[in-house]
C-alpha cells in the first residue's frame, strides 16, 4: 500500500539518421523587435523595390502556454521556497539571494503577467535566431483552438485580448510575415483535467487515472484535429487578406514536449512521500508511462497528420526534453551550494503537493521552464533553416539548450 500522508487538488491549472545541429553559437534570449542575422528562413521573399518589400519582416507565434513561454520565470526547481529559491526564480527583485519582491512582469512581458497569458521574455520565438526584423509572440496560456480563429469565423477573445488571428491581422498589416509558428490543441483535449485526475488519483490513493481518462481523451481527438485544421486555415486567410502570397511564408505546427519522465527514469520511488512533496511529480508509475509514451505520442501523431493535410511544416517536440524532465534520474534540483544549471537542472516546472509556502503560480506547473524555452528556441532556429520537411528535435545529453539537434521526423 502506498503511504504518502498528502492530499491535494489541482485547481486553476492553465494551464543511423542525418542530424542538423548548432555548435559554437550563443542563444539569443529576450530579444524583441530587432534584426538577427545568424540563421535565415529559407523562404523566398518579396522582390526588392516593391511597396511591400519596404515593410519590416516578422515571425509570429500563436497558440497556448507551451509556446507563450509559461513557466519561463523558472530556471530549474528548488525545494527552498524562500528568497530567490536558490537562484531558480527569475522574478526575484532585486536579483539576489534576498528578494524584496517577486515581480512577474520582469519575465512575463507586454502586460501578460497581469492578464494571465504569461508571454515570457524567453519564449521560443523570441530566442530563435531567424533573420527577421520583428519577433512577435501572440500566444496565450490556456488558449484553445477557438481562441486562434478570427472573430468573424467564430473566434473567441481571451483574457481581454482579441482572437489571435485578429491580432495576427494587425501584425500582417504592418509587416511581411515570413513564418507563423503554431502550438495548439492540448487544451481542446482537456489537458488540465487529465493532469487533475492523475494527481488526485495519486495523492488520494485511488486507482491510476489511465483507465478513466483514455476514453475521455479519445472522444475529444476528432474535434481537436478539426480545430487545429481550422486554425491553420484562419492563419492562411489572414495572410492572404494582407496580400501575402503562399510562397512568401510558411506555417510551422509543433507538438508538445513531455515534462514528465517514464517510471524507470524517475529518481523518486512510487511509494512514500518524496515523489509528491520533494520531487514535485505526483503520479503513479503506470500513469507516468501512459502519459509519456501514449498520450504525448497520440497528440504528436494527430498534429502531424493535420499539418501534412494542410501543407504545413511539422516540428516534433515529443522527445525534446528526454532526460531533462521533472524528477528524472539525469537531473537534479538546485540548492544553495549547487545553483541551477542549464546542463544539469530540470527543464520542467514541478508541483510540490503539501508545500507550506507556494512557489509561483499554479498555472506554471508542468510546463517547459526557462532552460527548456531556450532549447525550444534552438529547435525553431534549426527548423526555420530548412526549406521544407518535417523534423524531430532532440537534446544532447549533458549539453545545454544550444546543443539541440534535428532528425527527420519518423
Amino acid at each position: 500500500m502506498l503511504s504518502r500522508g498528502v492530499s491535494g487538488r489541482l485547481v486553476g491549472y492553465r494551464g543511423p539518421r542525418p542530424e542538423v545541429g548548432i555548435t559554437g553559437g550563443r542563444l539569443v534570449r529576450g530579444v524583441r523587435a530587432v534584426t538577427v542575422v545568424v540563421a535565415g528562413l529559407a523562404i523566398a521573399g518579396v522582390a526588392p523595390g516593391t511597396a511591400s518589400a519596404a515593410k519590416p519582416t516578422a515571425v509570429v507565434s500563436l497558440g497556448d502556454s507551451y509556446i507563450s513561454g509559461e513557466a519561463g520565470r523558472w530556471q530549474g526547481n528548488s525545494n527552498n521556497a524562500a528568497a530567490s529559491r536558490d537562484g531558480t526564480d527569475r522574478s526575484c527583485s532585486p536579483s539576489a539571494t534576498v528578494c524584496a519582491t517577486y515581480d512577474k512582469a520582469k519575465v512575463y512581458v507586454d502586460g501578460s503577467a497581469a492578464n494571465g497569458c504569461h508571454r515570457s521574455d524567453v519564449a521560443e520565438v523570441l530566442g530563435a535566431r531567424i533573420a527577421v526584423d520583428r519577433k512577435v509572440n501572440l500566444a496565450c496560456s490556456g488558449a484553445v483552438t477557438a481562441n486562434v480563429f478570427r472573430a468573424s469565423s467564430g473566434g473567441q477573445a481571451q483574457d481581454g485580448l482579441p482572437p489571435q488571428a485578429d491580432q495576427l491581422a494587425a501584425v500582417a498589416a504592418q509587416t511581411r510575415v515570413k513564418a507563423v509558428v503554431l502550438s495548439i490543441g492540448g487544451n481542446d483535449l482537456g489537458f488540465a483535467s487529465l493532469v487533475q485526475a492523475c494527481l488526485t488519483a495519486y495523492v488520494t490513493l485511488q486507482p491510476p487515472c489511465q483507465g478513466s481518462q483514455q476514453a475521455n481523451l479519445d472522444a475529444k481527438f476528432p474535434a481537436m484535429r478539426a480545430g487545429v485544421a481550422k486554425a491553420i486555415d484562419e492563419i492562411r486567410a489572414v495572410l492572404t487578406a494582407a496580400g501575402t502570397k503562399p510562397r512568401d511564408y510558411r506555417i510551422i505546427v509543433q507538438s508538445y514536449p513531455s515534462v514528465m519522465p517514464r517510471a524507470a527514469e524517475n529518481r523518486y520511488p512510487e511509494t512514500g512521500p518524496l515523489r509528491a512533496t520533494l520531487g514535485g511529480c505526483p503520479f503513479y508509475d503506470s500513469d507516468s508511462d501512459w502519459a509519456r509514451d501514449s498520450v504525448v505520442n497520440q497528440i504528436a501523431d494527430s498534429l502531424r497528420q493535420v499539418a501534412a493535410a494542410k501543407g504545413a511544416q511539422f516540428l516534433d517536440l515529443r522527445d525534446a526534453l528526454q532526460g531533462r524532465e521533472i524528477c528524472s534520474v539525469s537531473t537534479r534540483q538546485a540548492s544553495a551550494l549547487d545553483p541551477p544549471s542549464a546542463t544539469t537542472s530540470e527543464w520542467g516546472r514541478f508541483l510540490q503537493v503539501g508545500s507550506v509556502v507556494a512557489q509561483g503560480d499554479l498555472q506554471e506547473t508542468f510546463h517547459p521552464n526557462a532552460f527548456a524555452q531556450q532549447a525550444l528556441s534552438t529547435c525553431l532556429t534549426l527548423v526555420a533553416a530548412q526549406a521544407s520537411g518535417s523534423f524531430a528535435c532532440r537534446n544532447t545529453p549533458g549539453a545545454g539548450p544550444g546543443a539541440m539537434r534535428l532528425v527527420p521526423a519518423a
